[in-house]
């Protein structure tokens, strides 16, 4: 009996549960790359470190370094080996080297293990992405998308409401171990219940197999392998075992063909300039509303707020672009980040400053629209590359924006230089979304 008349026999199994995991992965990827700028005051006031603000903003980037390798990596190598087990290994590898950050005796030590640590972060995004893309209907997807992806915010609320409670009593070290939980939370649970892509089964070759997991799960394959292309993307030179084919490079290749160049260029510009504001922000913004006057308290209390606004902003604008389409949406939001960071540098008040806070973390989600545009523009089966190329161009963006933070903070500047800096990085992203040109998966079908 073959797989596919054979799969109604297996226990039907909801797709949102593949959604769930990639969430629950994403919250802790989030508060593993928040915790430091949470504890960026802490480390600073260690005497026996005596770190400086531009060697805080080197050791913040080198986690991001890693997950620039890590993505670039896992982008290439998802499409070979399968979503599946590059999110084993990536949950596991960050949470080892997370468990080894609490031990770090000296900040040399913490920015190498930062460093092994976003090797393993790296590899969660795109493969959260595509799974969950793939796994939801298709009038959802950026929705579920943006459901999943409001992880890494609720990750950094957990950062931060932990380091308010925490700080003012414990070493700041308890707060990396804290990222080691997925070792024991998410990582068995993944194991026993994360199924393969059905895309990469399908453009390995594995029909019958894609079409049973189709069936499992309630999803139809039309839907996450579009007719062509199978075709467009890989090489289906298969024997009649069905065997893998052969071509594991065309996923790559389909990114720089002539009808998709402009658009992976533009979409990497894009990325660089939303995760620069996201880790930007994320890392710097504590110690700059300490610089501003405000306790560590009410400082960690702006990176609540602003994780905050990214849940609610993101999570709204997401479902208004499965009715009118990604692209507009994504411009939208950069220009309120450009717009309500410099807002920032003005002083307005205690609740109104949280206010655009909060404004401004809807703003930096940004890169979570655009992560939901790059996952419908390109073929199914070139999904996760594409992915991982955007996000991992994209990662110098996240290693430069704590270095930048950082020279500003040690130059001596006003902080409002900081707000200044990213604004600009907004307008720019807009700019690039802007000139991304259509083709007809970058298209979602409005609801009836």
């Amino acid at each position: 009996m073959s797989l596919a008349s054979s799969a109604s026999a297996l226990p039907r199994r909801s797709p949102t549960f593949v959604v769930l995991i990639c969430f629950v992965s994403i919250v802790f990827d989030g508060y593993d790359l928040v915790v430091f700028g949470t504890t960026i005051p802490s480390i600073l006031a260690h005497e026996p470190w005596a770190v400086s603000p531009a060697q805080a903003g080197a050791i913040g980037s080198y986690a991001l370094l890693g997950m620039l390798i890590g993505t670039l990596a896992v982008g290439a190598l998802t499409d070979i080996l399968g979503r599946r087990r590059i999110m084993l290994v990536s949950i596991a590898w960050f949470s080892v080297a997370m468990g080894l950050s609490a031990l770090a005796p000296s900040p040399e030590v913490l920015g190498l293990v930062r460093f092994v640590a976003g090797l393993g972060l790296g590899g969660v995004v795109p493969t959260a992405i595509a799974l969950t893309v793939e796994y939801s209907p298709k009038d959802r997807r950026q929705l579920n998308n943006a459901l999943m992806y409001s992880g890494f915010f609720i990750g950094g609320i957990l950062t931060a409401l932990l380091g308010i409670l925490l700080l003012p009593h414990v070493d700041f070290r308890v707060m990396y171990a804290v990222g080691a939980l997925p070792l024991v939370l998410v990582l068995p649970v993944a194991w026993r219940y994360l199924p393969e892509s059905v895309a990469f089964l399908a453009s390995r070759g594995r029909h019958e197999e894609a079409r049973a997991l189709a069936v499992q799960y309630g999803l139809e394959l039309d839907d996450i392998v579009p007719a062509g292309d199978a075709g467009t993307d890989t090489a289906t030179d298969t024997t009649a075992a069905g065997t893998a084919p052969t071509d594991r490079l065309a996923g790559i290749r389909t990114l720089f063909q002539r009808r998709y160049l402009a658009a992976t260029l533009l979409f990497a510009g894009a990325s660089f300039c939303g995760l620069l504001l996201v880790y930007g922000l994320n890392t710097w913004l504590p110690n700059i509303m300490r610089t501003a006057g405000y306790a560590l308290g009410s400082s960690l209390l702006f990176l609540l707020a602003l994780n905050t606004g990214g849940i609610v902003g993101t999570i709204a604008a997401s479902r208004l672009a499965d009715r009118i389409g990604i692209k507009p949406v994504a411009i939208g939001a950069f220009l309120v980040a450009a717009l309500s960071v410099l807002l920032l540098s003005v002083d307005v008040g205690l609740a109104l400053l949280v206010l655009l806070v909060a404004v401004a973390g809807f703003g930096t989600g940004a890169q979570i629209l655009v992560n939901g545009f790059v996952a419908v523009h390109y073929p199914a089966t070139s999904r996760a590359t594409a992915l991982g190329w955007s996000l991992g161009i994209g990662r110098i963006g996240a290693v430069l924006g704590p270095i930048l933070g950082g020279l500003v903070a040690g130059s001596g500047a006003g902080y409002q230089w900081n707000f200044y800096l990213f604004a600009v990085f907004g307008l720019v992203g807009a700019g690039l979304l802007v000139a991304v040109p259509a083709t007809r998966r970058a298209v979602v079908t409005p609801r009836a």
